[in-house]
């Protein structure tokens, strides 16, 4: 019981500090490039969306299994290497890891009670209704051919 006490409490911090630094990056390069990207929008959901996956993986009403895609979600949005690599495109990165993180969201939704996902939604308006909102924006914000390809590699 300790291990998982200390367990809950190291990815409570990691999640707490990488949150803060994204919140951070995306604020202040939204900033420097106003008006720069039509997808400002999502981009500041970023950080709301990473927060919300890490809350529901501590979930005990959170299924095993919807856990582990919540879990490989939360290392995507940590990687370095991705599909839009933050390393070379910077803040502008984090939008292919909203528009997966989303995909993987809706899915837990199916084993999940949606007030279970509510209760852990920090963003301003209703998580259901963003979470279907980015689905249906993903095919123009990646590329109708793209999306697809994820799609089929996350089922």
């Amino acid at each position: 019981m300790e291990e998982s006490k200390n367990t809950n409490t190291a990815l409570t911090k990691t999640q707490s500090d990488f949150y803060h630094r994204l919140r951070y990056r995306i604020r202040k390069w939204l900033a420097e490039n106003p008006g720069e990207h039509k997808w400002a929008d999502y981009l500041l959901l970023a950080p709301d969306v990473f927060h919300l996956l890490c809350r529901l993986l501590l979930d005990e009403d959170v299924p095993d299994r919807e856990k582990a895609k919540l879990l490989a979600a939360i290392v995507y949005y940590m990687s370095p290497i991705d599909i839009i690599p933050e390393l070379l495109f910077g803040p502008v990165g984090y939008i292919d890891d909203v528009a997966i993180a989303c995909y993987v969201l809706n899915s837990v939704l199916t084993k999940t009670d949606p007030d279970v996902v509510r209760k852990h939604w920090a963003g301003e308006e209703d998580v259901l209704e963003l979470i279907e909102r980015v689905l249906a924006k993903a095919d123009s914000i990646l590329g109708s051919g793209l999306w697809a390809r994820i799609r089929k590699h996350l089922k």
